[in-house]
């Protein structure tokens, strides 16, 4: 693979890392926590405004068609920042609809994700199934009946995708969250984000994305892209936080010498390094082989392993790097470790990912 990036791909990293942080910073997210719905507006329509919802989406629905990658990079920015935006929705809604959507639904739907009126979420998760691939929500009778958890931005999606088993198979449905029979129950999550708990009751759904029957594959490759997105995320969560933990132990001064030049403390932050250097290896690799139409079971089941694994290593480092500033809620290095922590377990930790690797490489020797 080539782990260079083109110029279309450094110019959207520059342009996000600058508008992130011209608008982001502590005191702009301790606003946004206290929020109903816990997302930044004004952020949101700056970033439409300069095209970068659109990064994903191909030319042909009016986006940059920029793929996987450039979205990671956009996503990576937001993890430096903790930009309290719902980004992961154009991985696990907005091109699950270009991808599967019938064509009238899905142009309309595209264009309006990319002028920021509408949010598409996905909701992957339930109490009582660990694979989304196995749906407990069931279609009875024309209408979803279940509960998803913990569906991120499922407090201001104004669409939500909807694995469900029907008598068919596994189906995935498009709902309107406002539709009759769909309850939206705000939750708050490790991160502070805007999750939901999405209850139906008899809901009639807009539409199906893929082939009725064929759900499983489908939600596959949503959750695919989620994972690829969580571990960008949590790249950029990781990178910064150990650059404010090099910044703090090289001014912190200890017997008269700054802290970073003691061994305990050089060695744990070198860890880190090498964690993050890890993170990213395996991030990039991921979202090339996947825009690139290649097989990427493994590779993306890696690069979750890393984020899970090592993501934790790295912010629980940085925090502890900091002494009794890392415990300060109001302190910035507090927050990367929360952001950290959720995105580890979100879509399946890290044991979840090394029993996948298993099973492809069993797979594999059948």
């Amino acid at each position: 693979m080539d782990f260079n990036f083109s110029e279309d791909h450094l110019a959207v990293r520059d342009l996000a890392a600058q508008i992130f942080s011209g608008r982001v910073d502590i005191e702009r997210i301790k606003v946004i926590e206290k929020s109903d719905d816990r997302i930044d507006r004004d952020l949101w329509s700056e970033l439409a405004k300069a095209n970068l919802l659109g990064i994903p989406i191909d030319e042909a629905h009016g986006g940059s068609g920029l793929g996987l990658t450039g979205l990671a990079l956009l996503l990576q920015e937001q993890g430096r920042r903790l930009a309290p935006v719902p980004l992961i929705t154009l991985a696990i809604g907005a091109l699950p609809v270009q991808e599967f959507a019938p064509a009238d639904l899905g142009a309309d739907l595209l264009q309006r994700v990319i002028d920021g009126s509408v949010i598409v979420t996905a909701a992957l998760e339930e109490a009582d199934s660990v694979d989304p691939t196995a749906p407990r929500v069931r279609l009875e009778n024309g209408g979803l009946v279940g509960t998803k958890l913990a569906v991120p931005a499922g407090r201001v999606a104004d669409r939500v995708i909807v694995p469900a088993s029907t008598d068919d198979g596994v189906t995935v449905f498009l709902v309107d969250t406002n539709a009759d029979g769909v309850t939206v129950e705000p939750v708050d999550t490790t991160d502070h984000q805007a999750a939901a708990h999405i209850a139906f009751d008899g809901a009639v759904p807009d539409g199906v994305l893929g082939k009725a029957g064929d759900g499983s594959s489908v939600t596959r490759w949503i959750l695919d892209r989620g994972l690829v997105a969580l571990a960008a995320i949590q790249l950029g969560v990781a990178q910064e936080a150990l650059r404010l933990a090099a910044q703090y132990t090289s001014e912190r001064l200890q017997f008269g010498k700054p802290l970073s030049t003691f061994q305990g403390v050089s060695l744990r932050a070198a860890d880190a390094y090498i964690d993050t250097t890890a993170m990213d290896v395996t991030l990039w690799q991921a979202a090339w082989r996947l825009d690139n139409g290649l097989d990427a079971s493994q590779e993306i089941a890696i690069a979750k392993w890393w984020a899970s694994d090592g993501g934790q290593r790295v912010v629980y480092a940085t925090q502890h790097l900091h002494g009794g500033m890392g415990a300060d809620v109001d302190y910035p290095v507090h927050r990367y470790f929360l952001w950290g922590k959720q995105i580890a377990d979100t879509l399946g930790g890290a044991s979840h990912q090394l029993a996948r690797i298993g099973a492809d490489i069993a797979e594999s020797y059948r």
